[in-house]
């Protein structure tokens, strides 16, 4: 039996990759992107955004439902952008502005000094109608890199294009999808949360 979960976003881009890394650990499970209401992320950490998220399209759809919060967080910013990866430029900007500000803003920063992690909190919500009503779990991965001087690569999106995964020499938007999908922070998350959820799918 499948079991669909929804995925607090309407990013298609997410729901792509969760469903890859996930199925590719419970081919059972299916992940819905969420048609819902956006509710206003107003926590000052990943996890409580991811919180808010996942309880909004659970309570919306009656389903089992998952939200990330995540973003880049450069070590001599003192962690920004962090939760306003997504609205660095400000609002309405693109991904691209977004990376392009960054850069002009370590323009002066030499390599030794260009570390970053990219973060991911994965929220897990169970709503009524389940066995596990009301639980909660968040699963964090970190992903940690340095901050190239200019984008390079295709595949990637957001600040992908100037992130240099340690141990790599190239960019998070050079790496194939499916190596990116073993290694990101995401995949880092998922680590953690895949026990907590297949205890939830067989309760």
């Amino acid at each position: 039996m499948t079991l669909e979960i929804v995925l607090a976003t309407h990013n298609e881009h997410k729901v792509q990759e969760f469903q890859r890394i996930l199925g590719a650990a419970m081919p059972d499970v299916t992940v819905l992107a969420y048609d819902g209401p956006e509710p206003v992320e107003d926590g000052v950490t990943f996890s409580e955004n991811a919180l808010i998220k996942a309880r909004a399209a659970a309570a919306h759809t009656g389903r089992i439902a998952m939200a990330d919060d995540s973003g880049i967080s450069v070590d001599v910013l003192g962690g920004a952008p962090g939760i306003f990866s997504a609205r660095w430029a400000g609002p309405g900007h693109r991904d691209r502005d977004n990376l392009e500000l960054l850069l002009a803003q370590l323009s002066d920063i030499a390599p030794e000094h260009r570390g970053a992690s990219f973060l991911c909190n994965i929220a897990l919500v169970v709503p009524e109608g389940y066995a596990r009503a009301g639980f909660e779990h968040v699963s964090v991965g970190v992903w940690p890199g340095t901050l190239a001087t200019s984008p390079t690569g295709e595949n990637g999106f957001g600040y992908d294009p100037i992130f240099i995964p340690t141990g790599h020499t190239v960019s998070a938007a050079e790496l194939s999808p499916d190596t990116k999908n073993e290694i990101s922070h995401r995949a880092r998350a998922f680590a953690d949360l895949i026990p907590t959820l297949r205890s939830v799918v067989s309760a």
